[in-house]
């Protein structure tokens, strides 16, 4: 039997936010479990993966470029860490993959078929993967636990119906990408933080709304009243990431 994807608060935290599992010391501070409505974990390959050698943050107006290569401990190892603490949490979980290589994927999702509390699962691209690659990841994957799929802007219209139509259950809208050059001139790529992202994002949302798409608003999600105007503009829940974790670099802090 298919798993519900349901939101009893809209707020969730985006993927690459606050860490692979919920940690009460820092939910605590940011105001416990009460605000949000599920928990997202980081990104999850099913091999382990290093920093890159050539981790950057790099600010522009209204937000920053951050590129880490997105290091974790592998699948396996990130179940035996911290599955039973997502069975425990008063939070559903919804486990972000990887989804590069579609065999990969279905195996990371038929692994997470036993754990209880595993709501949904979120599944993130590398930038130009083809969208057959991307429909593939659906089709080798469907089965009892949800599917968000995480799109950047260009393909939440494009590609998002595609997937709805054939089963997947929700689209997230992805960090956008950019590039900028560093102080030592290298031009650096990475993904797109910032108030700055949120006209654009709240654009999305609207115009996927009014086609039926389930969305889940992400993107310069700084403030409530930005939550509050997803939410209105149609989006079934909202995820946020630069006021929960912002590098001190970047001269942000938390919301009040």
């Amino acid at each position: 039997m298919k798993r519900d994807l349901y939101f009893s608060k809209s707020l969730i935290n985006a993927a690459g936010s606050l860490g692979f599992g919920p940690d009460l010391r820092v939910l605590k501070e940011l105001g416990g479990l009460t605000d949000f409505g599920a928990f997202v974990t980081n990104p999850i390959s099913l091999r382990p993966r290093l920093p890159t050698a050539w981790p950057a943050l790099i600010q522009f107006p209204g937000g920053f470029l951050l590129h880490t290569g997105l290091p974790n401990p592998g699948f396996k190892n990130v179940l035996k860490k911290y599955s039973a603490k997502w069975k425990r949490s008063d939070l559903p979980m919804i486990i972000h993959l990887m989804a590069d290589r579609p065999e990969e994927t279905q195996q990371m999702v038929r692994g997470l078929e036993n754990i209880e509390n595993v709501m949904a699962v979120e599944l993130g691209f590398a930038p130009l993967l083809s969208d057959d690659i991307i429909i593939l990841n659906l089709e080798m994957c469907l089965g009892e636990i949800p599917l968000i799929f995480s799109l950047p802007h260009e393909q939440v219209l494009n590609l998002g119906p595609r997937l709805i139509q054939h089963g997947a259950d929700a689209i997230s809208i992805a960090s956008p990408r950019g590039a900028l050059y560093d102080q030592d001139g290298k031009l650096v790529t990475g993904r797109l933080y910032g108030q700055s992202l949120f006209p654009r994002s709240l654009d999305v949302v609207r115009s996927a709304a009014m086609i039926g798409l389930p969305i889940i608003g992400a993107g310069g999600v700084w403030t409530d009243a930005d939550a509050e105007s997803m939410l209105k503009a149609g989006a079934m829940a909202v995820e946020t990431d630069s006021q929960l974790w912002v590098p001190k670099e970047a001269g942000a802090s938390h919301l009040p």
